[in-house]
């Protein structure tokens, strides 16, 4: 068993760019949540009063509740099947909602394969190759094919994880070229946005946002806007290599299989779902449970959350189901941050799926004892497992050795050691002349789909206004029936004035739905320690961007608006995530990182198939019918920065709102999706909206509610 690099590995490893978003972002983040206030008198008033945060955890435990709930349905579906007939059928289901997750695919449209260059080596070539997988969308590939035996071979499309360049890491040219001395041919293609496909690349060929996971999940958040998901097109890409594969004489169609690590283990397990033409498959360090994620507080890039899926019931391990009961196992490792007690309740799960297919030797789990990577136990492991699924021996019986790790499988499983390995550097492997596609001619990027897909979408969309808006806007919301008793609440001592407008508040925490509840500061001249006071029809609520509390003391509309009405009575509100329930998870002060709290509860909501901003939106309907209670029938709402979406909202579906003022309110999302470098993060986003309808459409609807706009904010400015 000899591995050897006579070339040092041009890669920085393979799991850098992930592992350095859980902490580099939090760095660039430090700052804090209230680092958007910049004058001077602000910074002064930061080092009196640290911004009230009272419920740093209310959020999470939420949406551990929620997300434990979804896999229960997963666990509990493959527990109850009793028969093969039980079985198949769950199989045939199991595929229908992973595809209504990852909705309908695109037309197949030609290839358009060239061979740019070949490498001879010893015992095996490497064929440099682009294709098309959409018109104008090329993906970089390299192809290692035995040389030194006669095919047809077994093909094996692989997948790379977060490695800056892509198909070029050490490891990923490692399993790639094993494969080949071991008799497979394996195609290995570049993701998005690594390797020689950047979608955001400056004049230097270098990404302007960051290679990996900044440009995923820049692109993907983005791509919700007009109904597409990353998951989906990176996927293609790889069912396209399969399409290709498959188009050349030596290739043996029957036996085609699939792996990949980290983010190439996501999309190994993706495509196992989405695709019925392998015949194996070895996701490495990715297979876990969805609750093991959320428990773990451990953002996923945005491909590697699903639209629905929590909702759909589904988890990793359904993925692997809905290819059963062909060969697959599942590649984890002891000292991964995907927690390997998942990768163990997955293998649980699918070992009765398997058994009562009468193909139990057809599944393993195998992991090794070092952290994150596709390291060389992983790596022999697959060739072991591919080994059996395709009746492939090694040359020799000096090939076959026991490696280091914990295998878990009913089959007899003789492990094959990894043939020698000598790496080669980034330019051997380029399929383009300078390492980009973005230098070809007639190469579209991501972004240009997205905008012409929302152009598209907007040219389709009528204008909606009164019960058809209303109707829209909660369909994309999701808004659950809202109830019609009156929310509980608990009420707080008085916290004094704390350089508010008038000299006194009384915060409440109103109960909005199950284990959420929203604060409310009612503005008193007194002190007040009960409910608030009856009478007054006319109030004002507002809704904070960041912080009622910070908000209260340096916003001028505020101040604005109580010297204009002294005598009506003053509320303001923290939605959930925000203010005093600003999370204190994942990574420390990660709150406005692109990788942070925000974003990792705001991408849960999707899975959960209900947008944060419709939840949101709910906490601030709910804080009506608590005003209501009080008779305030007539309330003038208040939305600033990112306060303004659910205040917006609400305004359109509440007749007791009857004046609205908005300042610093989003265009539209229309400029979202067809701006390339914009700011606003995924928890202001909606799926789908421009399918439907556009933030213009309640601008429009809300003029007859004395809708008044204060310098709103384009795509490119979001206050933080």
């Amino acid at each position: 068993m000899s591995h050897s690099q006579q070339t040092p590995s041009p890669s920085i490893p393979t799991d850098f760019t992930r592992r350095d978003a859980l902490t580099s972002l939090a760095t660039i983040a430090a700052a804090g949540p209230m680092a958007f206030w910049s004058a001077p008198s602000v910074a002064v008033a930061q080092k009196e009063y640290t911004p009230l945060n009272r419920y740093p955890r209310m959020v999470h435990e939420h949406f551990v509740r929620q997300v434990r709930m979804a896999g229960q349905v997963s666990k509990q579906r493959i527990a109850k099947l009793k028969t093969k007939e039980d079985a198949e059928r769950h199989v045939k289901e199991t595929q229908e909602r992973i595809r209504e997750s990852f909705g309908s695919e695109p037309e197949r449209t030609p290839l358009n394969p060239r061979i740019t260059s070949t490498v001879e080596r010893d015992g095996y070539r490497i064929e440099n190759i682009i294709f098309e997988s959409r018109p104008g969308f090329p993906v970089t590939a390299n192809i290692y094919v035995p040389t030194n035996k006669s095919g047809p071979f077994p093909g094996v499309v692989g997948t790379c994880g977060h490695s800056s360049n892509g198909k070029a890491a050490g490891s990923y040219q490692s399993f790639a070229q094993g494969l080949a001395k071991l008799g497979y041919i394996c195609l290995i293609y570049d993701p998005i946005g690594q390797g020689e496909r950047l979608q955001y690349p400056n004049e230097k060929l270098k990404s302007k946002i960051g290679v990996g996971v900044q440009e995923h999940l820049h692109a993907g958040n983005q791509q919700f806007l007009v109904g597409e998901f990353l998951g989906s097109w990176r996927a293609w890409d790889g069912i396209r290599a399969l399409d290709y594969l498959l188009t050349r004489d030596d290739i043996d169609k029957t036996q085609v299989g699939v792996t990949g690590n980290s983010g190439g283990g996501t999309m190994t397990t993706w495509l196992s779902g989405v695709e019925d033409r392998w015949s194996m498959t070895a996701p490495s360090c990715f297979v876990t449970t969805f609750l093991r994620n959320m428990e773990n507080e451990l953002p996923a890039d945005t491909e590697q959350c699903p639209p629905k899926a929590l909702a759909l019931g589904l988890d990793h391990c359904d993925f692997i189901a809905a290819m059963a009961p062909k060969p697959a196992i599942i590649l984890a490792k002891e000292q991964d941050f995907f927690d390997v007690r998942g990768s163990e309740e997955a293998y649980s799960r699918l070992k009765h799926l398997y058994k009562l297919l009468g193909a139990e030797d057809n599944l393993a789990l195998f992991y090794g004892p070092t952290p994150h990577g596709y390291s060389q136990e992983n790596r022999e492991a697959m060739y072991s497992w591919f080994n059996r699924a395709t009746g492939m021996t090694p040359d020799k019986p000096g090939d076959q050795a026991k490696f280091d790790g914990v295998l878990r499988t009913a089959a007899d499983l003789a492990f094959t050691a990894e043939p020698e390995i000598t790496l080669e550097k980034d330019e051997t492997l380029w399929c383009t002349p300078k390492g980009q596609v973005s230098t070809l001619e007639g190469t579209r990027t991501i972004f240009d789909f997205t905008r012409d897909t929302s152009q598209e979408l907007a040219a389709k969309r009528k204008s909606l206004s009164g019960d058809a808006l209303q109707v829209a806007v909660r369909d994309v919301l999701k808004l659950p029936k809202q109830p019609k008793n009156t929310p509980d609440f608990q009420i707080y001592r008085a916290i004094g004035s704390r350089g508010y407008p008038k000299k006194s508040a009384t915060a409440y925490a109103v109960n909005t739905e199950p284990g959420i509840q929203a604060i409310v500061y009612r503005l008193l001249d007194e002190r007040l320690s009960s409910r608030p006071p009856q009478g007054g029809k006319r109030a004002t609520l507002y809704v904070s961007h960041l912080s009622s509390d910070a908000e209260l003391r340096n916003e001028e509309l505020i101040q604005e608006i109580v010297k204009a009405e002294p005598d009506v009575p003053f509320f303001t509100c923290d939605v959930r995530g925000i203010g005093e329930s600003l999370p204190a998870t994942c990574s420390p002060n990660s709150f406005h990182s692109s990788y942070g709290n925000d974003y990792f509860y705001s991408i849960h909501s999707i899975m959960l198939d209900r947008p944060y901003v419709g939840q949101k939106t709910l906490d601030v309907l709910r804080v009506l019918d608590w005003m209501k209670s009080f008779g305030h029938t007539e309330v003038h709402i208040v939305g600033n920065g990112w306060g303004g979406l659910p205040a917006t909202f609400a305004a359109v579906l509440s007749d007791q709102v009857n004046q609205v003022t908005l300042k610093h309110a989003l265009t539209s999302y229309t400029d979202l999706a067809e701006t390339e470098h914009y700011e606003w993060p995924l928890s202001t986003l909606l799926p789908n909206v421009l399918s439907e309808f556009d933030l213009p459409d309640c601008y429009a609807a809300l003029k007859s509610k004395n809708l008044k706009q204060i310098e709103p904010w384009g795509a490119e400015a979001s206050g933080h």
